[in-house]
């Protein structure tokens, strides 16, 4: 009972921070309500650590808290991978990244969130119009140049989830040494220390041509187009499981490649 008693403790020392301004009015009453509770079960699991930044980013349940997954948590782990590009390119004025997301809850609020925090540290944002598949993300940060990516996607998780991949400037999520690296910056970030508000200049919207352009890469990598026509009329049924599979795959499957979008 008293390690209990000491864990709750605990867990509301931990509350009560977010209960200050520097949090929104929707968060600071749910923790209230977790306060309140005479069950004190939410509030521990919510409280009881850190959600833990490892080698691939983040994934756990959306809520307050900071054992979750929401717009601080995010921010944070933001930060610290913006500290450690700016690091490991150092004088360069021309850094940009890619930021995605899938089709869970809260995706295109968090992708928002990163792309306003990196810009806000001077790193260019191209930031997807709306949900779109890893493999695209993958290719968009190599297509464009950038240095790194975040596609915000708990992949196979049960939809309370929510994640946060890193990617590299070669597309590939991040290996060692930066792993380590950006881990070491984002445990360093405090909630004051993050830049929230983006600067509008440095995000530009992609969309429309980046598909053309990927469905295009998808098309030459083709390996005997021939097979392909030759069961042109073969019968298929797809489905994206509520997947962002459902943006490219159809104009994947039609008949050659969609004439490219002037001005999308």
């Amino acid at each position: 009972m008293e390690n209990n008693a000491a864990l709750i403790a605990q867990c509301e020392e931990r509350a009560k921070q977010w209960l200050s301004p520097a949090f929104d009015e929707e968060t600071r009453k749910a923790v209230e309500a977790m306060l309140q509770n005479e069950d004190k079960t939410e509030l521990i699991d919510a409280f009881y650590r850190d959600l833990e930044f490892g080698t691939g980013g983040l994934r756990g349940i959306m809520g307050a808290g900071t054992n979750r997954m929401n717009i601080y948590i995010v921010g944070m782990a933001t930060q610290g991978f913006a500290n450690y590009i700016l690091k490991a390119f150092p004088g360069r004025t021309d850094l940009s990244v890619v930021v995605g997301h899938d089709c869970r809850n809260n995706g295109r609020l968090f992708a928002e969130t990163v792309a306003n925090i990196f810009s806000a540290n001077g790193i260019k944002v191209y930031l997807f119009e709306s949900l779109r598949p890893t493999p695209e993300i993958s290719y968009a940060i190599r297509h464009l140049g950038c240095q790194a990516g975040v596609n915000v996607t708990a992949s196979h998780n049960p939809k309370e989830y929510n994640g946060y991949k890193a990617y590299w400037d070669d597309g590939a999520q991040v290996l060692a040494p930066h792993d380590k690296g950006i881990i070491d910056e984002v445990n360093k970030v405090t909630i004051a220390d993050v830049k929230f508000e983006g600067n509008k200049e440095l995000i530009d919207i992609i969309g429309g041509e980046m598909d053309w352009d990927y469905l295009q890469a998808v098309k030459e990598a083709m390996v005997d187009q021939d097979v392909i026509l030759r069961q042109k009329d073969l019968n298929i049924v797809y489905s994206p499981m509520h997947g962002t599979g459902r943006v490219i795959i159809p104009e994947a499957l039609r008949s050659g490649i969609p004439e490219h979008p002037r001005g999308a």
